[in-house]
């Protein structure tokens, strides 16, 4: 009989393979790092590296204990036919698909964290699941990072040319030889039942609660840094199936609606005012791109169109955006709905009635119509359109039936048509509307793969010490929002439009104080009404996307009662503008000089003063007195607004 050597070596086996995860995650964990150096290091100074270490590890555990639960079973099932070759061979190519799959995600993730500012869940497969170009935006990515799929090819062929293998050769004579080997691998595999469960839930005691992403946020300082205590497999796990909705019951319903309501009622002196309105939302098109914006930090400006837009236009001391990706932008903008926790459109409240600013002027007779250059059907937005109200869309296939443009020579070959001939195709089909109407454009081109029209590239090129691919598609973009523009002036109802710019998001940032909680949500809002209605100027306070809705309808003195979760900028006074958000598992409220960052299990975790303290290094919390108590009670009050709406279906007034 020789079965010492067989029976202790799987079992020794797997946890050399094991640990062997290990180090391919924290090397992982270093590309993330390095690759989004500009934003993860800003607050290494504060961070406390033994802390950031034992989250880590906490949540690599988790999701190596999770996704490799079929190995283990392999290994260190108490069955001695397991110890055969073939049986070997098929849980080596078991451990080594699950781990490479897991190494793709995590180094993957490394390049979509630039514009998303946070790990990815589970959600990402319901936003892409219509897009047919994803291929080809992959071969993009993977040439521009050939080094992360180099390091990925390593890390793969390290897991299969350093597997361990169990060694020895299993010969069970006798009884006793069966009751020894049978007896070693049930303590093995009774062992490591409650060791993997304890690991999956981050925790040993009945008083631990399985960990979520939120829970990331214990071991930083900063926000932003908790995308690199997490791992992608872990934030795809436990987003699965994931309920976001859920009443944290903060205050009874008289409490809450004497704190924080989203129904909007008329006031008594509204202007009645019949315009156009004109919504242009500008992909990726952030506020540190503009220069107008930007004059007291010194950064170079590369939109001399919008710059000068600015000057006939109101906006504010500070805007910005309610998330970091198209599906945030679209519900906050046109719906006046915050992005928290999961993009609204892509949870199960989408199927909830839903009005926005076409759905609510429709109802006074307004016609309306969404724009976008890419296939019918991207993204979701179609889909979004209808459901809010939009009578109309229009999308790459009614571009193509115009005879007045180009068709699909027009097509930038990936995502959607030239910015500059679909905004022309814009312009032109209002001048066919019945008036009034409100009309909403989503651009395109100022996005990946960062490229602009070959007619254009020589003029907008990568400058030189300029390493920022998106500077040029920016350039281009505006160009084209000035030729619009000029089309537009020549309409017969331009005079009598409400013109609203914005972006959805923000995206590649050169500039260090963009790259902060709060710079990483900065984009343009701007009002713009050519009739000289809207005294124009930079307004003190903060403005957000969900503030869209609510001001654009009150100024043209919509008499309905509605649900938007902003405010009417034009009239609540500045100390009483905000910004709500969430981001890696917290949520943040800014008001006055203020910053609060909430977990989602209801601990206030921070407050900054961002205007003394831009890159937030300085954690007041305790020391500001009323201040935070009173900005914790509004944002659980929005928060618990939001929550009880979504869950009973409560976004529009029956």
């Amino acid at each position: 009989m020789n079965i010492k050597k067989t029976y202790i070596s799987t079992p020794l086996a797997f946890v050399c393979n094991l640990a062997m995860v290990y180090l391919v995650y924290g090397i992982c964990r270093l590309a993330y790092l390095f690759e989004n150096w500009s934003v993860l290091s800003a607050g290494f100074d504060t961070l406390s590296f033994w802390e950031a270490f034992k989250g880590c590890w906490m949540f690599d555990t988790s999701a190596i204990l999770y996704t490799n639960a079929l190995y283990a079973v392999l290994m260190l099932i108490p069955l001695h036919f397991k110890e055969t070759k073939v049986w070997q061979t098929i849980a080596k190519w078991v451990y080594v698909l699950i781990n490479s799959l897991c190494i793709i995600a995590n180094l993957a993730d490394a390049v979509y964290f630039q514009y998303t500012g946070r790990r990815t869940t589970i959600s990402v497969f319901s936003e892409f699941s219509h897009e047919s170009n994803l291929g080809s935006v992959f071969g993009v990515e993977m040439l521009h990072h050939w080094y992360l799929v180099l390091l990925g090819v390593l890390l793969i062929a390290a897991l299969i040319y350093l597997y361990v293998k169990p060694t020895g050769k299993l010969s069970l004579k006798g009884w006793k030889s069966y009751i020894t080997y049978y007896l070693i691998h049930l303590i093995c595999f009774g062992l490591y039942i409650p060791i993997t469960v304890c690991g999956m839930r981050g925790g040993a005691t009945t008083a631990v609660r399985p960990i979520t992403i939120s829970n990331a946020n214990q071991y930083i300082n900063r926000p932003a840094e908790a995308a690199l205590i997490l791992n992608t497999p872990f934030s795809l796990i436990r987003t699965v199936n994931k309920n976001v909705f859920a009443d944290p019951g903060y205050y009874t319903q008289e409490e809450l609606d004497s704190i924080y309501s989203p129904v909007h009622t008329s006031a008594d002196s509204l202007t009645l005012r019949k315009k156009n309105v004109v919504i242009l939302i500008l992909e990726s098109f952030g506020r540190e791109y503009i220069g107008a914006y930007n004059q007291d930090s010194g950064f170079k400006g590369y939109t001399p169109f919008v710059d000068s837009l600015l000057q006939r236009s109101v906006t504010f001391e500070y805007t910005y955006g309610n998330g970091r990706k198209s599906v945030d932008g679209m519900p906050s903008i046109l719906s006046s709905i915050p992005r928290f926790i999961e993009p609204f459109f892509l949870t199960p409240a989408s199927l909830n009635q839903v009005s926005g600013i076409a759905g609510e002027l429709g109802k006074n007779g307004y016609y309306s119509a969404f724009f976008h250059g890419a296939e019918n059907g991207s993204m979701g937005f179609e889909a979004f359109a209808h459901a809010t109200g939009y009578n109309d869309y229009f999308g790459r296939t009614e571009y193509n039936q115009d005879k007045r443009f180009g068709g699909d020579k027009d097509f930038d070959g990936m995502w959607a048509i030239w910015d500059e001939e679909f905004l022309q195709f814009y312009a032109l089909q209002m001048s066919e509307m019945r008036e009034p109407f409100v009309t909403t454009v989503f651009t395109a081109s100022s996005h990946h793969p960062y490229v602009v029209p070959e007619r254009y590239r020589n003029i907008y090129v990568d400058e030189p010490g300029d390493d920022n691919i998106m500077h040029k598609c920016i350039r281009y973009t505006d160009h084209a929002l000035k030729q619009f523009f000029e089309t537009a002036s020549q309409q017969p109802w331009y005079e009598n439009t409400l013109f609203v710019l914005t972006a959805d998001h923000t995206n590649l940032s050169s500039c260090p104080e963009y790259q902060t909680e709060l710079g990483l949500v900065s984009v343009p809002i701007l009002f713009f009404d050519p009739s000289g209605d809207l005294q124009p100027g930079i307004r003190p306070g903060i403005a957000q996307q969900i503030d869209i809705m609510p001001t654009v309808l009150n100024y043209l003195g919509y008499d309905r009662p509605y649900v938007a979760f902003g405010i009417d900028l034009f009239n609540t006074p500045a100390d009483q503008t905000w910004l709500v958000g969430h981001n890696n598992g917290l949520y943040f409220y800014s008001q006055g000089d203020y910053v609060i960052f909430f977990t989602e299990n209801g601990t206030l975790k921070a407050i900054y003063n961002y205007k003394d303290d831009w890159f937030m290094h300085h954690n007041l919390l305790g020391t500001t007195g009323t201040i935070e108590q009173q900005m914790e009670r509004q944002l659980k009050a929005i928060i618990q607004s939001y929550m009880q709406r979504m869950i009973n279906d409560e976004l529009t007034i029956r």
